[in-house]
């Protein structure tokens, strides 16, 4: 059997200059900022996208997901559906994900 490990990163700043929604992993934190970015900026949906697209070798987050945002789509669990297409019979394991925030609190939500 063989074993291919994906390390995907992604980072985006708070928007202070835009009410946009705070997504983290698909779900909506109740704060007063977003993060900036083109798409919905969900730095945990990016970074698992990034991890498999290292596996794959096929990058989303970038030409694939500004044609996306473009064309309004801006739903990270779009690219992250894109990247998960490009696996082809390779099978998901294990996923570790770290958060490093002050804020929002993000236990409530787990």
């Amino acid at each position: 059997m063989s074993i291919k490990t994906g390390l995907g990163q992604d980072s985006h700043a708070f928007d202070v200059t835009n009410s946009k929604l705070l997504i983290l992993g698909g779900v909506e934190f109740d704060h007063p900022q977003g993060l900036r970015g083109n798409s919905d900026a969900d730095v945990i949906l990016h970074s698992l996208t990034n991890a498999i697209s290292s596996i794959t070798g096929k990058n989303i987050l970038g030409a694939k997901a500004d044609a996306l945002c473009q064309q309004g789509i801006t739903d990270s669990t779009e690219y992250l559906k894109l990247a998960l297409n490009d696996l082809d019979d390779w099978h998901i394991e294990h996923i570790a994900i770290s958060i490093e925030c002050l804020i929002p609190k993000i236990s409530p939500k787990i």
